[in-house]
């Protein structure tokens, strides 16, 4: 669900799960396949990451949920990229 603007695209947010290695190179490759621009933030707010960077990704403590922030004005990509997270929301 759509909650603010960031520089004029619709910005969603959702929890997740990234706990494993496997789990992270199938979440990557997943939202990858988008033109969308995701971020993920660490569990305490203090870092933000790009969500298709493996480097990003791992830089960040995987052992508590994330948060994964798509920005898109292509709401049906966003609802795609939301519909197929469901493996990573089990928080």
């Amino acid at each position: 669900m759509p909650v603010k603007k960031n520089n004029n695209k619709e910005q969603n947010k959702i929890s997740i799960n990234l706990s494993t290695v496997e789990r992270v190179k199938r979440f990557i490759s997943f939202i990858c396949q988008y033109r969308a621009e995701c971020n993920l933030t660490s569990w305490d707010g203090k870092y933000i990451v790009d969500a298709k960077s493996v480097m990003g990704v791992f830089s960040l403590d995987l052992s508590k949920p994330v948060k994964l922030e798509i920005y898109t004005n292509d709401q049906e990509e966003a609802m795609k990229i939301m519909n197929g997270l469901s493996e990573y929301t089990d928080v």
